[in-house]
């Protein structure tokens, strides 16, 4: 298996079926949870620059050949867009100075909204996908992680400002 195909696949997650998506962005919470442990936010923030954009171009290499096409095997943009919709959990357990396991709310919310979000492709999510190109195959997650990030942000509020009072 080439370089480019083992970053557009992650390391061949993107293989595993039904629902390659899914297992792309189930590989992404332990290893964001690995990141998170050696460098907090910043290391998380740092790794899925690096993987957008290390992503963008092992797409463009692997879909050379086939223009428009988006196959289901490629899911470095779901490690991506889940990375994201994780940024407010990692920040806020950094922030806080808590193990960032004990804000679990905030994992199961982002991960089942991203899913959500990039299956039903709303605004933004199915203008990047309607692209059809590689920066189009990034885009949609990357937009569909920053709205999940958005609830978790949203919902976090509600539990400890309106709820927890």
């Amino acid at each position: 298996m080439s370089g480019t195909r083992l970053i557009a696949t992650v390391l061949g997650v993107g293989n595993l079926r039904p629902a390659p998506g899914t297992w792309g962005s189930l590989a992404a919470l332990p290893l964001a949870w690995a990141l998170h442990q050696l460098g907090g936010f910043w290391l998380l923030a740092a790794a899925t620059l690096l993987a957008l954009f290390g992503g963008w171009w092992a797409i463009a290499q692997e879909t050379a050949d086939t223009p428009g096409a988006d196959p289901s095997e490629i899911v470095i943009d779901e490690l991506v867009g889940q990375w994201i919709a994780l940024w407010p959990v990692s920040y806020g357990a950094m922030m806080m100075g808590v193990d960032i396991t004990r804000l679990w709310p905030g994992w199961v919310v982002a991960f089942v909204c991203f899913r959500l979000f990039d299956i039903w492709k709303p605004g933004p999510v199915g203008w990047a996908d309607r692209r059809h190109d590689p920066l189009g195959v990034m885009l949609d997650d990357v937009f569909a992680g920053v709205m999940s990030g958005v609830v978790v942000i949203v919902l976090a509020a509600l539990a400890h400002g309106v709820l927890m009072r």
